[in-house]
């Protein structure tokens, strides 16, 4: 190759960065705390395939939806919950033909500690811990979620004078995390790792004892016109990301 055909190369490579970069847009997903972790090795898978860049603002559901409807300037929103997308959809805050479901989640009764959740939650009876932590469940599908769980088991009165609520599932993990609850409902995407419970002790709730967790994304009014928005849910939808989401738990 010669002095003109390296030159010609190396011009032809510039070019293509150069475009590529010109290209490359920036989307602010807003997502549900109980997708935090996920969301992070999506954004970076994301960005790798695409050059595009996702920035991503956690928060709970209930919380996520006021900062829309307030005019936040985010470009897509991973909801807990489907209501959330359907209802932004219904109010002209959202594209409503955008919406799909990427994940459904599972609710998990966990503590840090080896030996103080058994496997079918018979604690939650015993009574023998001093704290039980949830998300707030005016704000949080997966507070919600527990709420049911313990009226189910018809334990809703025994178990009120213990609850501590945080915000998200986001707090909730970290009372439980700190000490400052013994156990707590928490996603079973916060406690897994490789396809097992990291650390302690967990129940993973049966699915039937509370309303179907199902996730839903959707393109929000501020990235109607975002390439970074389009490709990012169309990467949500790839294989790629399906085998990251369920990795942590999640079914697809």
């Amino acid at each position: 190759m010669n002095s003109l055909q390296k030159v010609l190369r190396w011009v032809g490579a510039l070019v293509v960065l150069t475009s590529s970069a010109l290209h490359a847009e920036e989307v602010t997903v807003a997502v549900a705390a109980n997708f935090s972790a996920p969301v992070q090795k999506i954004a970076a898978a994301f960005a790798a395939a695409t050059g595009h860049k996702a920035t991503v603002v956690v928060g709970s559901t209930g919380k996520l939806y006021a900062q829309i409807k307030n005019g936040a300037p985010f470009h897509v929103l991973l909801s807990a919950d489907d209501e959330t997308p359907t209802r932004l959809g219904k109010e002209g805050a959202g594209v409503a033909a955008s919406q799909f479901t990427y994940a459904t989640g599972r609710l998990v009764l966990w503590s840090r500690q080896a030996g103080v959740v058994d496997d079918k939650g018979e604690v939650l009876r015993s009574g023998r811990f001093n704290h039980l932590a949830l998300a707030d469940p005016k704000l949080a599908p997966y507070g919600a979620a527990a709420v049911d769980v313990m009226a189910k088991l018809g334990l809703t009165a025994s178990l009120q004078p213990k609850l501590v609520q945080g915000e998200s599932i986001g707090q909730a993990y970290q009372f439980v995390f700190s000490g400052n609850a013994a156990l707590g409902f928490v996603a079973l995407s916060q406690v897994m790792v490789e396809g097992k419970v990291a650390e302690g002790s967990a129940w993973v709730v049966p699915a039937h004892l509370h309303s179907p967790l199902r996730q839903d994304a959707i393109v929000l009014n501020a990235g109607k016109n975002n390439a970074a928005a389009a490709a990012f849910m169309a990467f949500l939808r790839s294989d790629a990301a399906k085998a990251l989401i369920r990795s942590f738990g999640y079914e697809v």
